[in-house]
């Protein structure tokens, strides 16, 4: 069996219904969840949200409070 070859992709550009066009995207962390991150892509010319993504804990990670 093969190792992973990819784990996570980011998109660099992605259509914009603003802008009528693919363009380049900002990525921003928008929250922290019992689930994982969810980032928010979002037009480098009009900072219009056009998509997100939401990235899970692997490996089990647990958060510890004492």
């Amino acid at each position: 069996m093969k190792a992973e070859q990819y784990r996570d992709f980011d998109a660099t550009e992605l259509y914009c219904p603003r802008c009528n066009r693919a363009a380049p995207v900002r990525k921003r962390l928008l929250l922290i969840l019992p689930q994982g991150e969810k980032y928010d892509y979002s037009c480098v010319f009009c900072g219009t949200s056009v998509g997100d993504k939401l990235v899970t804990a692997r490996d089990k990670a647990r958060i510890v409070v004492k």
